[in-house]
């Protein structure tokens, strides 16, 4: 029995140490995986998704606005008791006790016209009147009512918010579908930086690792020399400072990869606790982005692009409402029936016509100049957009090509420094297998070193200022040039509303 205890012991310590191994193993990611992780499971995603439908359920609004609306209201019940001032026949006053109920209920069906402002409806209405004469008493029962009623209401010469809504609220609409994939294209960008510092942390480990191993040979070379008596004590106590430096650097290499490795995996929605194994780019994707293309691709797709022509809009639309408020101006008209009874059958029985026109102005006839100086506002406001949104076309314009240009050199810059990286590791390891040979010196050795990390750096320098500017290029023209596709579906279907 105790056997059998022991070696059930034995088994579930060896299931945990396998399992404790398997969670230590670090998960390889390439700048790919990290950069589809973030705009798929990111809280960064989640949030622009977030304001896409937002922004979606904003236009369904505005739309609804254009479609008819039916409605439902009144007053049930409307009671009142008070005691009111009664004139007499003869003129006198008596106080007397007034108990009422007044209800009232109104079905009606309405449309804007897009085109004037205005709304026609059609409506029906009942109204009923009790009136309590003694406690206890059954009340007087009136009713009224308005079988059918058409009403239209219609500003004039005023500003018109329908119209110009249906101007500017589709271009915000697509904005927003563009700013949406030019967020999550920054995203990439934002995350292709992240990837990288924590890959010069993790390049940098590496370095300090395999220079503390190297030092230590190196210490150990100078120590039999020196036991020898084939080399000097400054050089023995000069390597021993570079061990000491080379931990030191160790150390700070290890400090900085966790920082780096908690914001990384912070902003990508990655459990603390993961090992992390960046995997550097291997291939550099070539293509060509001709300049003038690149801007065509921007003016055609870029959210900023639509942005210019609305700000016009709105310039235009506010001139509008300055001018719409000049004098104000309304006519209104109904035609229906209505009648009166006691019963609330025979109200629909042979009603009366009913009918309703007015027109209501208001005119300032002196305004100390107000009219002028809020036209001479609006105007203004005009002219300085038109001149703001010039200015921005031509930032727009050079922001591309100035882009374009730094990626065409980027992409040429790439080569060097890849063919320098592995020139100079070649170098130092000619370099260390000499020095143990006793054919170079340690001052040459470790200049060769030096230049070994220095173009590893470069290089990863170089991958991350490719990378970002290529994730730039497709933000600023939302344009895959690599593909040749665009990165948004212009005609996209708006999603269901549940």
């Amino acid at each position: 029995m105790n056997k059998k205890i022991i070696l059930f012991k034995i088994v579930c310590m060896a299931v945990m140490f396998n399992f404790s191994a398997v969670s230590q193993q670090s998960l390889q990611y390439t700048l790919e995986d990290i950069v589809s992780r973030a705009k798929n499971q990111s809280p960064a995603a989640l949030r622009a998704e977030t304001r896409k439908e937002n922004r979606f359920f904003q236009y369904r609004f505005f739309r609804s606005n254009y479609n008819p609306q039916l409605r439902l209201g009144g007053t049930i019940p409307s009671y009142s008791q008070s005691f009111n001032n009664v004139v007499q026949p003869d003129g006198t006053i008596e106080f007397r006790e007034v108990r009422q109920n007044f209800m009232d209920v109104e079905l009606g069906l309405e449309q804007v016209i897009a085109a004037t402002g205005g709304v026609v409806s059609v409506n029906s209405s009942t109204n009923r009147f009790d009136n309590y004469l003694a406690t206890g008493s059954s009340p007087q029962t009136r009713w009224s009512g308005v079988p059918v009623n058409v009403r239209i209401d219609q500003p004039i010469f005023a500003f018109n918010p329908l119209k110009w809504d249906k101007k500017i609220e589709p271009l915000l609409f697509e904005e927003s579908k563009r700013e949406y994939v030019e967020e999550m294209e920054e995203i990439s960008r934002i995350v292709t930086v992240l990837f990288f510092n924590y890959l010069d942390a993790q390049v940098n480990l590496e370095i300090a690792n395999k220079n503390l191993k190297n030092t230590e040979e190196i210490l150990t070379i100078e120590r039999g020399r020196y036991d020898l008596g084939t080399t000097y004590e400054d050089k023995l106590l000069q390597v021993e400072l570079q061990v000491l430096q080379a931990k030191q650097l160790l150390a700070q290499a290890r400090l900085d990869m966790e920082t780096n490795s908690l914001i990384l995996k912070s902003y990508v929605g990655l459990n603390g606790a993961t090992n992390l194994m960046l995997i550097p780019p291997s291939t550099i994707p070539s293509f060509v982005v001709p300049v003038e293309e690149a801007i065509e691709r921007a003016f055609q797709n870029r959210a900023d692009a639509l942005g210019f022509e609305r700000r016009k809009l709105e310039a235009d639309a506010s001139v509008a409402r300055a001018r719409g408020q000049r004098f104000y101006m309304n006519l209104g008209a109904s035609y229906g029936y209505n009648n009166a009874a006691l019963y609330w059958n025979d109200i629909y029985s042979n009603p009366n016509t009913q009918a309703l026109l007015n027109l209501n102005f208001s005119v300032p006839v002196l305004d100390w100049g107000r009219n002028k100086a809020r036209m001479g506002q609006a105007q203004a406001n005009k002219k300085l957009i038109a001149y703001t949104v010039e200015q921005d076309i031509i930032n727009f314009e050079q922001e591309i090509f100035t882009k374009v240009r730094n990626f065409t050199m980027l992409e040429q810059r790439m080569e060097i420094t890849k063919l320098s990286d592995e020139v100079a590791d070649k170098r130092y390891e000619i370099s260390l297998k000499r020095y143990q040979n006793g054919n170079v010196t340690i001052t040459d050795l470790n200049i060769a070193q030096q230049e070994k990390d220095s173009n590893r750096r470069s290089y990863i320098q170089s991958l991350r200022e490719y990378w970002t500017a290529y994730y730039e290029l497709r933000g600023l023209t939302l344009f895959d040039f690599e593909n040749n596709r665009l990165l948004y579906l212009p005609n996209e279907i708006e999603p269901p509303v549940e």
